[in-house]
């Protein structure tokens, strides 16, 4: 016992190499994004590094001419298929871990029927549709909110980059 009647921690946590999130010593997954967790050496320096959204080019291969008129791009920065894009081109895109989601994202952290989006005359609006985990946009949870080019859009632990028609900055 410690000083003062409690007892001393003496277990080590976790660390998640997806998020940087603390667990306790022998989860097997991330209590905050749902990645698997590894045994981290207790000598193992683990660097989390702030991503800018000028480096988005290089980390997710995004070429901001080649946005077509009248349709937006989502590319997934970060978990998995990142680098995969999604054409918005309908007028409700809905993304979720159901298999005839428009964007399928399979992993536990994505409700089933997560968000929608949805195309309106001045772009496009991220709605989330009672998802359990919640849709953020640039890190802030939302429940509608109109979308600008390298906006964050994260469902889950997906990271995707929205990147505007090429006609909704020339009208803005």
């Amino acid at each position: 016992m410690a000083p003062g009647g409690a007892e001393a921690s003496t277990v080590e946590d976790v660390l998640c190499a997806t998020c940087g999130h603390r667990n306790p010593l022998g989860a097997n997954f991330c209590s905050s994004c749902g990645s698997p967790l590894g045994a981290i050496a207790s000598d193992t320096t683990v660097t989390l590094s702030p991503v800018d959204a000028g480096d988005l080019d290089e980390e997710a291969g995004i070429e901001l001419p080649e946005r077509a008129h009248g349709v937006g791009l989502l590319v997934v920065k970060r978990g998995p298929g990142a680098g995969s894009r999604y054409v918005l081109d309908a007028e409700v895109t809905r993304a979720g871990r159901h298999p005839e989601s428009d964007i399928f994202l399979d992993d536990i952290t994505v409700s089933r029927r997560h968000a929608e989006f949805v195309r309106q005359d001045d772009g496009y609006v991220v709605r989330d549709v009672g998802s359990l985990n919640g849709t953020y946009v640039n890190r802030e949870r939302i429940d509608e909110v109109l979308l600008h080019t390298l906006d964050e859009v994260q469902i889950g632990k997906f990271k995707l980059a929205y990147i505007a028609a090429a006609d909704e900055e020339e009208a803005g």
